[in-house]
């Protein structure tokens, strides 16, 4: 059969994605990126807030139309609006086949095959090295989740409910599969995980993202490559971790710890502590071990009990901080959430406003400090023609993580006309507010036409909105 596939949200769920794609194939069944094409059209969904809510039940019912002038006979939701509201979509979306929830995924073969088994309570579900999966990024970099689940008890957050408790992969399983997708030539692998930071507490492993960190650090490799972990939890971020990230050339300097706020009393409502005097602290660390660290985090605007002077002493705190990076969410009141049955809920508009006025603050730093980088010298990961126009090329520092970050736009090369993959050194010329613009210097290294061609290559093109199928690792 030919399976349409569409993955929302998160590269979390971009990952459970790739796992389904895998066990479909491995079935025999054929990816498709046209949804007229396909027998069997899968969306895999995100509910973490209305706006994802919204855009997942938009793609289902767009989707829907494909069985009425396509050739779809199935169509089959999965993920985290399962999890949420399996009974609602059930009920008022005929449309609607087979439900797979995010512990269920191994059954996803099945469901598309329209086979009916019992089902039973699902185990949590974590893949590991042997399980199959297609990766959807382009062939120069991957995401590696290295742990499901979540402990921590944030009002605001739903996703413990339904990705269960905390579990780590086995140490063994992350280094076997962070080795063969180097050996295929992946140049950037990205780890990912509710907490990463919690990764090996529940295996026993004292500093276990530290270990972890260091062994992949030590991968052989016929080319230079960057290893990066995402969404650290403040309070779990050690002295330890942060040596291990200095010592290693491999492991870019980067930090994505996501603060959610800087008043105190904020903090305490999120459960999740601590304050801005504290962070700051923490910051001055992060900066003196590691120089030339890029510190990225993101905000809550508009929390329930977030006064003028809550958000004031955010907005002196972002001053203070000077993060590299930055992004703000504003409130999603979810019913599901802790912070539901809390009181002094902040109106749509205020919430707006706050949004704008911390992204204008962060501009106006991130603007300085782009411009600081004009005439500099530095590497970069090539990602290819730039998707607004023929006319640049883009790529990106090892500062810059993908798909949340800012590029950087090639407008001139010296020496061979660049290929996706490649680390080239780029010379900056022009600093925007978020995006940087150099001329990228002659080769000086491997290009992807010299690493070795895997003969179970995919190359599709997309349609909008559809996982693009780029390869199969070998088994």
């Amino acid at each position: 059969m030919k399976i349409g596939f569409i993955s929302l949200g998160c590269p979390k769920n971009l990952v459970d994605s790739e796992v389904m794609m895998g066990q479909l194939t491995a079935r025999g069944h054929e990816l498709t990126p046209h949804p007229d094409q396909a027998d069997v059209l899968v969306v895999n969904t995100c509910s973490f807030i209305d706006p994802a809510k919204q855009e997942s039940i938009d793609t289902i019912l767009e989707m829907a139309e494909y069985k009425k002038v396509g050739q779809a006979r199935r169509l089959v939701v999965a993920g985290c609006l399962v999890e949420r509201y399996r009974g609602d979509i059930r009920k008022d979306m005929p449309e609607v086949d087979a439900i797979v929830g995010v512990n269920e995924i191994e059954r996803i073969a099945a469901v598309c095959e329209g086979i009916n088994e019992p089902i039973s309570a699902p185990a949590p579900y974590l893949y590991h090295d042997l399980t199959p999966r297609v990766l959807a990024t382009p062939r120069h970099f991957a995401y590696l989740k290295i742990a499901e689940g979540c402990d921590h008890p944030c009002t605001f957050c739903v996703i413990p409910q339904y990705r269960g408790n905390f579990r780590s992969r086995r140490f063994e399983s992350v280094i076997s599969e962070a080795t063969r997708l180097f050996a295929q030539g992946v140049r950037e692998i990205n780890l990912i995980g509710q907490d990463t930071t919690c990764y090996g507490e529940d295996l026993g492993l004292k500093d276990g993202l530290a270990q972890l960190l260091a062994r992949l650090a030590q991968i052989g490799s016929p080319h230079q490559k960057w290893v990066r972990f995402l969404y650290a939890y403040p309070n779990k971020v050690t002295q330890k971790l942060l040596d291990t990230i200095a010592e290693h050339a491999d492991l870019v300097k980067y930090i994505d710890m996501p603060l959610q706020h800087a008043s105190a009393p904020v903090l305490k409502r999120m459960k999740r502590g601590a304050s801005g005097d504290i962070f700051l602290k923490l910051i001055e660390r992060i900066r003196r071990t590691i120089p030339g660290v890029a510190i990225r985090t993101s905000f809550i605007a508009g929390f329930p009990g977030e006064t003028d002077a809550d958000f004031e002493t955010l907005c002196q705190f972002v001053e203070a901080a000077q993060f590299d990076r930055l992004g703000v969410f504003s409130y999603s009141d979810e019913d599901t959430s802790k912070s539901y049955a809390l009181d002094g809920k902040v109106d749509g508009r205020t919430i707006s406003n706050r949004k704008r006025r911390l992204m204008a603050i962060q501009r106006r730093i991130s603007r300085a400090k782009s411009r600081l980088m004009v005439g500099q010298e530095v590497p970069v990961l090539v990602e290819g023609p730039s998707p607004d126009t023929d006319l640049l090329w883009q790529a990106r520092m090892s500062t810059q993580a993908p798909e949340i970050d800012g590029t950087v736009l090639i407008n001139d090369f010296e020496g061979g006309e660049p290929a996706p993959g490649q680390m080239r050194l780029l010379r900056i010329t022009e600093a925007h507010d978020y995006d940087l613009i150099g001329t990228l210097l002659a080769a000086t290294e491997m290009t992807t036409e010299t690493v070795p061609v895997f003969s179970n290559l995919i190359h599709i093109s997309a349609a909008p909105g559809f996982v693009i199928p780029d390869r199969i690792p070998a088994r």
